[in-house]
């Protein structure tokens, strides 16, 4: 199949530190690329991949100071995917409702995989768009009626997470990802306080955060109990949450899907969470972590959680959440797709994915 995958510009692909659609991406498309497929990944130009690069800037957002409206360079991007189109067999979109325009004025089927949550304005787009094709990477994600053709987990490369078999000494519990309220570091915070146990912290903080994080998490940050290790790349991902006795997980938010507690559970590192969201899909309750409806109850499942096989933890990604069965189902969707709007008579309309 000719197929394009079109990435956000605001990380690169694959990621240096923070950014976990780029990373599905990456490991989609260059699995794609292994399979035979001819890919173009559509992304920032100092992305690395397998595939054709096509780049409207140079680098990615995030890290460009001189780039004040994003939305430009992403209209740009579609502009330049959907002028294109008819030199693929399938468009898979990861940049959310700016595709869905222009994805219905081409013959080209567009799948569109839901990585965000909804909101209370972008559900009028995607309810305007319906009949689109989209793919949820939880079940839990499906809050709006809209033409669900599969639910696809995201998935990890097993082996750039290394299996620890044995939490670093002194025993200390880990929280990664982004330091916003719906995130709960400020929870993992009070978890920690009210146990006596070490917390290592790391994510980034986005602007839109900063004052939640100078109220909320720098006053308790003592380098002692409270550390804060900042955003951190990939090797140092792994070893903190594989070095971790129990990662916290304290969403209070309708949380997608949540690359971090594969990420650690790949590593052999349970994870302790709230129940909210995809965690009942990503956690196997008293095998690889806990399902808790409250933070009282976190902190109650942590002397259980020490007793957990690290090695069940690792399994369980291995099987459901590495890069093989995310790719196959893929491409399950691709085919299925696209033999849907072929028939004598060429395209069938949009309208009818």
């Amino acid at each position: 199949m000719k197929i394009a995958q079109v990435a956000p510009l605001w990380e690169r692909v694959p990621p240096t530190c923070y950014g976990g659609i780029e990373l599905v991406v990456s490991h989609l498309t260059d699995e794609l690329v292994r399979r035979g497929h001819e890919v173009t990944l559509f992304a920032s130009g100092d992305s690395q991949t397998l595939a054709h690069l096509k780049a409207v800037y140079p680098r990615a957002l995030r890290l460009d100071k001189d780039v004040p409206e994003y939305s430009v360079y992403e209209t740009l991007e579609l502009d330049q995917v959907y002028q294109q189109a008819a030199e693929f067999d399938i468009i898979h979109s990861h940049v959310g409702m700016m595709a869905l325009p222009l994805a219905s004025l081409v013959s080209t089927p567009t799948v569109h995989t839901l990585h965000n949550g909804f909101t209370k304005d972008n559900q009028k787009l995607f309810s305007h768009h319906y009949q689109q094709a989209y793919v949820s990477i939880s079940n839990a994600q499906r809050q709006i009626k809209l033409n669900y053709v599969a639910t696809v987990y995201n998935g990890i490369e097993t082996q750039d997470y290394p299996f620890i078999d044995q939490p670093q000494e002194p025993l200390y519990l880990a929280f990664l990802g982004r330091f916003s309220p719906e995130k709960g570091p400020q929870y993992a915070i009070a978890i920690a306080k009210q146990t006596g146990w070490r917390l290592k912290m790391a994510g980034k903080v986005d602007d839109r955060d900063a004052q939640f994080f100078v109220q909320e998490i720098a006053p308790h940050i003592d380098g002692q109990q409270i550390q804060y290790l900042g955003e951190i790349n990939h090797n140092e991902k792994a070893e903190l949450l594989g070095n971790a006795a129990i990662t916290l997980f304290p969403i209070n938010w309708q949380e997608p899907f949540g690359l971090v507690m594969i990420e650690s559970m790949a590593t052999g590192t349970p994870v302790i969470a709230i129940n909210l969201g995809s965690v009942p899909e990503v956690i196997v309750h008293g095998k690889t972590g806990f399902i808790c409806q409250n933070y009282e109850e976190m902190v109650r499942m942590i002397p259980a959680a020490l007793e957990l096989n690290r090695q069940a933890c690792r399994e369980h990604v291995e099987t459901k959440f590495s890069v093989s069965p995310m790719v196959n189902n893929y491409e399950a969707v691709y085919e299925q797709i696209i033999n849907s709007r072929i028939n004598i008579h060429g395209y069938k309309d949009a309208a009818q994915v």
